[in-house]
């Protein structure tokens, strides 16, 4: 295994899901972590996406050519789903 490179930074947990599953789907692992601050700051906050050495070049490519790929409506609904807790519907 090689060592692990940010990928992107990005604002929130939501942000930082679709990054990841935008990764997932070409094939690339990715984890996670929190920027800043620790459990208090629950869902907000910045967050690191990191990925293997050997996908940073290929991730990053992949990331700057969907810059638009999601739309506001998707943003909102991630940003609010983001901000529930695990046993609210």
């Amino acid at each position: 295994m090689s060592a692990l490179k940010v990928v992107a930074t990005v604002a929130n947990e939501a942000e930082a899901e679709m990054v990841r599953a935008r990764l997932a789907a070409a094939g690339i692992q990715s984890v996670a972590q929190r920027a800043i601050g620790g459990p208090e700051w629950g869902w907000s906050g910045g967050r690191y996406v990191y990925v293997e050495d050997a996908d940073l070049e290929r991730a990053s490519a992949l990331l700057e050519a969907g810059e638009d790929a999601f739309s506001d409506e998707e943003l909102t609904r991630l940003s609010e789903e983001a901000g529930r807790g695990p046993d609210e519907p």
